[in-house]
């Protein structure tokens, strides 16, 4: 099992210096941003697409590190219907990370499902998961009318180039829990579109990662390694939490997701918070659930994404890493 870490925490440092910083950790692979909602800080696209020489010499920076490239991260949304091409960039995006890879020997690209508007002439995505209601229902029927095509061409591209593509059950998408992980790949008869796993998002869905991850089996090819703290304010409002506000344009937390959308501001009073691993489920749950990945296939990719806003980048790194080997018995 490759224990590494998703470098966008890094992306203020040159990539040799991020690589160094994993391998100081005792981290040993790396997933490298290729598009979709960030850009490309660590990966000179055009120069690996067009020379055999420069592919050779990026490979041979993780080498020299110690340290695998086990994935690119093209996470977007594909199917945004925004006019301003948003959507189209992604998607975009996601078959250049495909070919990429492919070219670099790297198996794994991890991505978004992506959500569609809830009609032909939407211009805005809608997430839409409890169709108790008939026009919910209808709103689901056409965003997988919108999917199911796209996520089969996808399917036969990285068939072709021999990549799998691993998509983050994140809400906000069609794919947001083993479910739809499971509909998507039936309805287009996957063989390289799968999951990753990446148990943070599920922590406040109610969904316990590791009876998830037992559950899709070979559906997963790739994992994350987040964790989530449920806080006090879900015991009021429950974790379907709609606080979220508005980050005006420079302030320092404005971070734009293409086209005209933004990432929101964190709630004041959340009723969860991303954390380093090992500061909202312990030690056991952790090993735990790398031993039920493990039993998936004992070469998975996890990767450390650090997202806790209460440690710095290399605080939350260290702390989440020290758990992650500590899980995994090293």
């Amino acid at each position: 099992m490759k224990l590494g870490a998703y470098t966008a925490c890094l992306h203020d440092l040159p990539l040799t210096e991020a690589l160094t910083v994993l391998a100081d950790l005792g981290l040993d692979g790396a997933e490298i941003n290729s598009g979709g909602f960030i850009g490309t800080p660590h990966l000179p696209i055009e120069e690996l697409r067009s020379s055999e020489t420069a592919r050779s010499e990026y490979l041979g920076l993780f080498q020299a590190a110690g340290i695998t490239l086990t994935a690119l991260n093209c996470n977007g949304n594909p199917l945004d219907p925004d006019p301003s091409g948003a959507g189209k960039q992604h998607a975009t995006d996601l078959y250049t990370s495909i070919e990429v890879a492919a070219s670099l020997g790297v198996k794994r690209v991890v991505a978004m499902s992506g959500a569609p508007g809830s009609e032909p002439t939407s211009t805005l995505p809608v997430w839409n998961v409890l169709p108790w209601h008939s026009a919910f229902l209808r709103i689901q029927e056409y965003q997988w009318e919108v999917a199911v095509p796209f996520w089969k061409d996808v399917q036969a591209f990285a068939a072709d180039h021999d990549v799998k593509v691993c998509l983050e059950m994140h809400p906000g998408n069609i794919v947001f829990n083993p479910r739809t992980m499971e509909r998507l790949a039936t309805e287009i008869d996957a063989s390289h579109v799968g999951a990753e796993m990446d148990p943070s998002h599920l922590f406040w869905q109610g969904i316990d990662p590791t009876e998830a991850t037992k559950a899709l089996g070979s559906l997963i090819y790739n994992a994350a390694a987040k964790d989530t703290r449920i806080n006090p304010a879900a015991k009021v409002n429950g974790t379907i939490d709609d606080s979220f506000t508005a980050v005006p344009d420079g302030d320092p937390k404005y971070l734009p997701l293409g086209g005209p959308h933004t990432l929101s501001g964190w709630p004041t009073d959340p009723s969860w918070d991303f954390v380093a691993v090992g500061r909202g489920h312990d030690l056991a749950w952790w090993s735990g659930f790398l031993t039920a990945l493990e039993a998936i296939d004992p070469d998975m990719a996890v990767n450390i994404e650090h997202e806790d806003q209460e440690l710095d980048q290399l605080e939350g790194l260290r702390s989440a890493a020290e758990t992650l080997l500590a899980a995994a018995g090293r």
